[in-house]
């Protein structure tokens, strides 16, 4: 079989296709001027998610990105600091947006596949002193796309929450594959919402709409969001075709989600025996890193694997990412695994 015949994306789970239902349910959307609040789907995307967890408001935006960096500026002022993880998606792969958009500086920590803890965020919240940064807010991400689809319990964050209430600092997560975490975890989401000051939920990752994220906070913090949205360019008209996708996938595609977990694992398996594997992470959620022995370039292994149609990422040095999801049948797993077999 060649790439022709089948196409096996795993580049990420951003790169889903709508859904025969979800196309229904943009097309026969209600939709108004959002910039007005008067889209009445993007209201019930809203008012939904926040439901979900619990929380007073929220807040539809393009991306993940966006949902982040509004939090990050909403939570800190110029010349303060932000505490993450050093393979935070917010430090690594937003642009340097802290920087440009919200003036902060940032301590980055090693934690365990990118999941912090109080002990290890403690000693690095600075004292009050001029010539320091002021520390204000915490960032953890669930799941961790560096670590593998690594996941936090709500065991793991309620000792920082109790931290961040001590020492008086806002706690965010940018949850961009909050929903796998919860399908593996069991947690519940409004617990999530009793915990952070803001939380990103994105939509087009394993939900598998087409575009957007939701920030979660008090009325209070939504209101300042509305505003720094509006002065990054995020406001939007008729986006009540794109919320939508957002509903439909909150209604029918959050259960199906273990289905991607279980393709991530049987591919992990099967890797972990190959000869040109010298190491694989956990596959805890929907995402595949494993790194190939020194003798095989990286490139050009991404580079036959998309001879025979199977798309992926490099992921670092000697590293590689397979990320699962709705696109993902198990007849494209079989086919994957036999061409995985195959290679030398």
């Amino acid at each position: 079989m060649n790439k022709h015949e089948m196409i096996v994306d795993l580049r990420s789970d951003t790169v889903t296709r709508p859904t025969p239902g979800m196309l229904e349910a943009m097309y026969s959307a209600k939709v108004g001027d959002d910039v007005f609040e008067e889209d009445e789907t993007v209201n019930a995307l809203q008012e939904k998610t926040a439901a979900i967890f619990g929380v007073e408001d929220a807040l539809f935006c393009p991306s993940g990105t966006m949902t982040n960096q509004i939090a990050i500026k909403r939570f800190t002022n110029p010349m303060e600091e932000v505490i993450c993880d050093e393979t935070a998606h917010v430090y690594r792969y937003e642009g340097g947006g802290i920087a440009y958009n919200s003036m902060a500086s940032v301590r980055l920590l090693y934690g365990d596949r990118g999941r912090l803890n109080a002990d290890l965020i403690e000693p690095h919240i600075n004292p009050e002193n001029v010539h320091y940064p002021k520390t204000s807010l915490v960032v953890l991400e669930n799941t961790v796309n560096r670590g593998g689809g690594s996941f936090y319990t709500l065991d793991q964050i309620e000792p920082i929450y109790h931290l961040c209430r001590l020492k008086n600092l806002y706690l965010h997560l940018d949850g961009a594959r909050i929903f796998n975490a919860l399908a593996e975890s069991g947690d519940d989401p409004k617990e999530y919402g009793r915990m952070f000051d803001g939380i990103s939920v994105c939509l087009s990752k394993g939900l598998g709409a087409p575009v957007g994220s939701v920030l979660l906070g008090s009325r209070e913090t939504i209101y300042h969001a509305r505003r720094i949205r509006k002065a990054l360019g995020g406001g939007w008209r008729q986006a009540g075709y794109l919320a939508a996708a957002g509903i439909y996938a909150l209604d029918n595609h959050i259960d199906r989600l273990k289905s991607d977990h279980k393709n991530a694992k049987i591919l992990a398996e099967t890797l972990y025996s190959l000869p040109y594997v010298s190491s694989i992470m956990p596959a805890d959620t929907n995402i595949v890193i494993f790194e190939l022995d020194i003798k095989h370039n990286p490139d050009e292994f991404v580079e036959k694997l998309n001879h025979y149609g199977i798309k992926c990422n490099t992921f670092g040095k000697q590293m590689i990412r397979f990320v699962t999801h709705l696109d993902i049948s198990n007849d494209k797993i079989g086919y994957t695994l036999e061409i995985l077999k195959k290679l030398h």
